[in-house]
């Protein structure tokens, strides 16, 4: 009710649904896991930040303004937010506003996951003890990560799932402290963490690209030789201590629970939570075994990398079977990497296709991007039968459609047509390109 008091008047039946769904839908996961544009507009021109200043939910205003939603003063967006807000609190925190760029507004979910398994100690295999403080930690993370640690967990604390420090110089807030360090900060060049006297990492390495070193070293070696040279070669007598062996058409991947646990809850209901593929075999060294169906080793090899760093290369022609897999095991992040290779693919042979792959996986910036490319090829799409039946699939999708409803696929088309135009040059092309899309509506009886 007091959202409508701002403007004098009811919300419309579209604002209430959006303003509902803003609020008890999490947006995080709308930005976050569905890739939406935290600045898209609907028909009337209103954004996410505008709705949710108008009915006056800070913590979702200070969210999405963190998250890259613009207000800049002076502008449509900032006068029409400031003068909506419901509230002073709002109000201030759309004058405190500075403008957030794409790559500090990315949420990152994989230092999440690294964080919380160092918090958390997710399937740890050793404990520091210092001064009677206990750490539980994981010794794949912390021999990839340090070759101090790689070297005393092969000799001195070999074997041990214990390991008590008493040394007077070692307390337990800086030994906290380092693993803070390596289990989250990338390392640089010149930096190290002056306890123990460990080591940095290599040479120039990064967060990610050390933790990739785990998936060369899960690698069956039958595989290696196809990947070409690796950046990061496993060390020699570096052992990861894997606890986990995945077998695809035969090829054994040693892997961690942690990891695997930790990013997919396919995984984890997998490995935890007693739902199995198959039996638990014995694997080479011991380990429980898991086969895995419907998955080639190439590509499981792409879910390895993305798992373990965050990233995999992908070439465009891997990708639409990496999603489908990506799909299954819960891993939307790389579902969203299939769809930044998928996008190299348009051309006006395969936007059509690219588009159904997108809106049956969810890619909702896929979609997007491929709207925006059939914008601008519209009046040869016209002519082509693909993109036909595409609009009729899309118009018969609407439930009990009446003539004055619109069609989705033919509305964003129609958005990126008209967000094209800057000049009077471009108006008349503009024009031209919607002409094309009226007489194929007409010609297919869809006009409305």
């Amino acid at each position: 009710m007091w959202a409508e008091c701002v403007c004098g008047s009811p919300l419309t039946d579209h604002e209430r649904v959006l303003t509902r769904a803003l609020t008890s839908s999490p947006p995080r996961y709308l930005l976050e896991q569905r890739d939406v544009e935290v600045n898209v507009r609907d028909k009337w021109d209103s954004t996410p930040l505008y709705y949710a200043c108008l009915c006056g939910h800070e913590e979702l205003v200070l969210y999405l303004l963190a998250n890259g939603a613009r207000c800049e003063a002076n502008t449509f967006d900032g006068e029409r937010c400031l003068y909506g807000a419901l509230s002073d609190p709002i109000r201030r925190a759309l004058r405190d506003y500075k403008q957030v760029t794409a790559s500090c507004r990315r949420r990152d979910y994989y230092d999440d996951f690294l964080q919380r398994l160092l918090e958390q100690g997710i399937h740890s295999d050793v404990v520091f003890v210092v001064h009677g403080k206990p750490f539980r930690a994981h010794r794949c993370v912390l021999g990839v990560r340090s070759a101090y640690f790689a070297n005393m967990l092969d000799t001195k604390w070999k074997g041990k799932n214990v390991v008590v420090l008493r040394h007077p110089l070692i307390n337990p807030v800086a030994f906290g402290a380092l693993l803070q360090y390596l289990y989250t900060v990338a390392s640089k060049p010149g930096t190290c963490v002056k306890v123990l006297t460990i080591e940095p990492p290599p040479a120039d390495p990064r967060l990610r690209e050390d933790m990739a070193l785990l998936a060369d070293c899960a690698l069956p070696p039958e595989l290696r030789g196809d990947l070409g040279e690796l950046p990061f070669p496993c060390p020699d007598g570096f052992n990861s201590c894997p606890d986990v062996c995945f077998r695809v058409e035969g090829c054994s991947f040693l892997c961690h629970k942690a990891f695997f646990c930790g990013r997919s809850d396919y995984f984890r209901a997998l490995l935890d939570d007693h739902f199995r593929e198959n039996e638990e075999l014995e694997a080479s060294g011991g380990l429980p075994a898991i086969t895995l169906h419907g998955i080639s080793p190439d590509i499981f090899t792409h879910v390895l990398y993305y798992i373990y760093s965050d990233h995999t290369e992908l070439p465009p022609e891997a990708a639409y079977d990496v999603l489908s897999v990506a799909d299954m095991y819960l891993l939307p992040g790389l579902k969203r990497l299939c769809g930044r290779s998928l996008a190299q693919l348009l051309d006006e042979d395969s936007v059509v296709g690219v588009w159904r792959v997108a809106k049956l996986f969810r890619l909702a910036r896929l979609e997007d991007q491929c709207t925006e490319y059939m914008a601008k090829v519209i009046e040869k799409l016209v002519e082509r039968e693909d993109f036909v039946d595409a609009v009729r699939e899309e118009a018969a999708a609407v439930a009990a459609r009446q003539e004055t409803d619109s069609i989705p696929l033919v509305d964003d088309i129609r958005f990126h047509v008209a967000s094209t135009v800057q000049t009077y040059s471009a108006i008349e092309e503009a024009q031209q390109r919607l002409r094309s899309l009226e007489d194929l509506l007409v010609s297919i009886g869809l006009d409305c």
